[in-house]
């Protein structure tokens, strides 16, 4: 129903509540999240599937070219469907309560963010229905593979123009939560007391601005090599495709895992049951990140020999200070503290050991001399998974147990969110550590099957079993999930369960369509911890 009368803040206009066109940043963010975690589930699928087919050698589960399809639409899929979009919609639901925003800046061009990102879903998995099958070329869909001469059909022509629009879409919608942040913050919210959640948000869509315009050019290129070919007869046009691809492919790894990081400080400084530590360091640590996420494209180019080695493993190298910084933070957060040990806090304390894993060996393969061996082989696809999975599947699901019941009134179990917890660790480090020996070994990344004589058989079988404990931590969380909304009216819980220090727990849960009323206005904002520094005043 829609309604349009003006709240208890002047001059604001309540948002159109109808789901499918929705001005409410609330229903927008949960609609993007509910369609990534459809297709989360999907991508998993693939991933089972190929770990299924790779679990001994010589196997013949599916063709290589049905291989080819599945690592591409599982890794693209990952990548610009689930986790990008999953970190932005967790910004656009919160930034607008932590700052005390009734609403975020252009609603509108907010819920166009979210059909062009459906639209763009759709229109990538529709390369499934094709009699040729989806693009198979890999997330990166180097060229001249992905050209027509070498790619034929319309499963490539499908994919670009499915990420394109999902790129605009992840655009305009991080360009609304910043507009939101700078100009319609609550009175007292100066910008060095909105959260650490928030300051993540912030340099998050600041390199979504910055570096998702030359994705867009870049499968612009890919457009122009499908109707023409010849186009990429060139290696220059090959060469300038990586540049533009990697601009965007280096800080959109940070697009995925800085949201979580906010979401972990926040967890943490809550069981922790203090304010988190270091807070203007960190601030300064994410704000540098991410210019510095700008400047490391190229390590991603050792191997062509067509970029300065050395400085793009200099600049790789200095990330290790801001991102020091952020694990300071962190753990004098937590150390010394009184702990509660909830679901959340489990998975944001699991994210700190295992993340640092995926960090420490992205300093590893920003190195040259290490990169030459390493390149195209399993020690990268550990790499990568120990930072996506490892990292930002467990700060996800951290802030996604932590503000579960804000957002719908109820609590998650923690029996089955202890299962869920407890498998995906076993899970996780049984199915990736094992591919750093792969790697180290020497197989290969992308190849369908292998010879016995290779010796990979018991690493792969290893990482096939972890690859199942994922999935069934993911079946927990399924079900969890579904028997939470069942119980939905019976087990509501109070408006700040977790006695938590920023303002959306000043507000019912879930909150009113302007995020603050009369029965829940907001309070005085003296900190970065509204609501312990008012608890502090009052005891």
């Amino acid at each position: 129903m829609t309604t349009t009368g003006t709240s208890f803040v002047t001059g604001v206009h309540e948002p159109r509540r109808s789901w499918l066109g929705t001005t409410d940043h609330k229903r927008i963010a949960l609609l993007i999240i509910a369609t990534a975690l459809v297709l989360f589930f999907g991508m998993g699928l693939l991933a089972l599937l190929m770990r299924g087919q790779l679990a001994q050698p010589d196997q013949h589960m599916m063709t290589n070219e049905t291989y080819n399809e599945l690592f591409t639409m599982h890794g693209s899929g990952m990548i610009y469907l689930v986790i990008t979009p999953l970190a932005i919609a967790f910004g656009l639901y919160l930034v607008p309560l932590q700052v005390g925003a009734p609403a975020v800046a252009a609603p509108r061009l907010t819920m166009l963010g979210f059909w062009l990102y459906l639209f763009g879903a759709v229109t990538v998995m529709s390369g499934f229905l094709t009699t040729t099958g989806p693009a198979a070329e890999g997330w990166t869909a180097y060229t001249p593979l992905s050209s027509a001469r070498f790619a034929p059909g319309p499963g490539t022509d499908l994919w670009i123009t499915g990420n394109f629009t999902t790129a605009l879409g992840m655009i305009l919608i991080a360009g609304t939560v910043l507009w939101t942040v700078l100009l319609r913050r609550a009175p007292g919210m100066t910008m060095l007391r909105i959260p650490v959640f928030s300051w993540s948000i912030v340099a998050t869509n600041l390199m979504v601005l910055a570096a998702f315009p030359a994705l867009l050019a870049a499968l612009s290129m890919l457009a122009l090599g499908r109707i023409s070919p010849d186009v990429f007869a060139s290696n220059v046009w090959n060469i300038g495709y990586q540049h533009l691809f990697w601009f965007y492919g280096h800080p959109v790894v940070y697009v995925m895992f800085f949201p979580f990081v906010g979401a972990v400080a926040e967890v943490l400084s809550t069981f922790a049951r203090r304010r988190f530590f270091g807070y203007k360091p960190t601030v300064l640590s994410l704000l540098a990140f991410a210019a510095l996420s700008m400047s490391v494209w190229g390590h991603h180019m050792f191997t062509t020999w067509q970029v300065a080695d050395n400085y793009y493993s200099l600049t790789s190298i200095l990330l290790l200070v801001p991102a020091g910084l952020e694990y300071l933070g962190m753990i004098g957060t937590v150390v010394g503290a009184r702990m509660r040990f909830t679901v959340p806090m489990l998975f944001a304390l699991a994210f700190i050991p295992q993340f640092l894993i995926g960090g420490l060996t992205g300093i590893m393969v920003g190195t040259p001399i290490i990169d030459y061996q390493a390149q195209d082989s399993y020690f990268v696809v550990a790499h990568f998974h120990y930072t996506l999975v490892a990292g930002s599947l467990f700060g996800l699901f951290a802030g996604f147990y932590f503000w579960f019941p804000k957002a719908t009134g109820v609590m998650l179990g923690p029996g089955l969110g202890h299962a869920h917890f407890w498998l995906m660790v076993a899970g996780t480090n049984l199915a990736f550590l094992p591919m750093f020996w792969l790697g180290i070994e020497g197989m290969p990344r992308r190849v369908a099957t292998y010879q016995p004589r290779d010796g990979f058989g018991t690493l792969n079988l290893l990482a096939t079993v972890g690859a199942g404990l994922l999935g069934l931590s993911m079946l927990c969380f399924l079900a969890n999930l579904v028997v939470s909304a069942a119980r939905r009216r019976t087990r509501r819980v109070g408006d700040n369960p977790w006695q938590a220090f920023t303002l959306e727990w000043a507000t019912s849960s879930p909150p009113p369509a302007l995020n603050f009323d009369r029965a829940h206005p907001i309070p005085p904002v003296d900190g970065y911890a509204p609501l312990l520094e008012l608890s502090e005043e009052r005891a």
